[in-house]
């Protein structure tokens, strides 16, 4: 995953429904590896850690949006660009240096999400 969204975010909104994979949450939202995709019940993450896909899951950040890293596919697969990116109306939603994938990386965990 290679966006993050900065605390410079006004929480508008804007870039959730626009995430194809479901990978953005408002801040001290619980978040769930089933939402926005094709995966329920048990699952073995690209990582090789099982999950319960329907479980919810602890949130990255209590006061802001957030994008949770195992769900973000940058819209590999979907669009051209990243959507949240795109229709941030603050850009905050920026390229996360620490944590750059490879497009391959991205379409599979993008099939992988999706089962396809």
């Amino acid at each position: 995953m290679a966006i993050i969204i900065t605390d410079e975010c006004i929480n508008c909104g804007a870039c959730e429904p626009e995430c194809p994979n479901t990978a953005i949450y408002e801040g001290a939202d619980d978040w769930r590896y089933k939402d926005g995709t094709k995966l329920s019940g048990k699952v073995i993450l690209p990582d090789g850690s099982e999950v319960d896909a329907e479980a919810a899951q602890t949130p990255i950040s209590d006061d802001i949006y957030y994008i949770v890293p195992g769900k973000c596919t940058e819209c590999k697969g979907f669009h051209d660009e990243p959507q949240c990116a795109a229709v941030c109306p603050v850009d905050c939603c920026i390229p996360d240096d620490n944590h750059v994938e490879s497009e391959e990386t991205l379409l599979n965990r993008q099939s992988f999400l999706h089962n396809e």
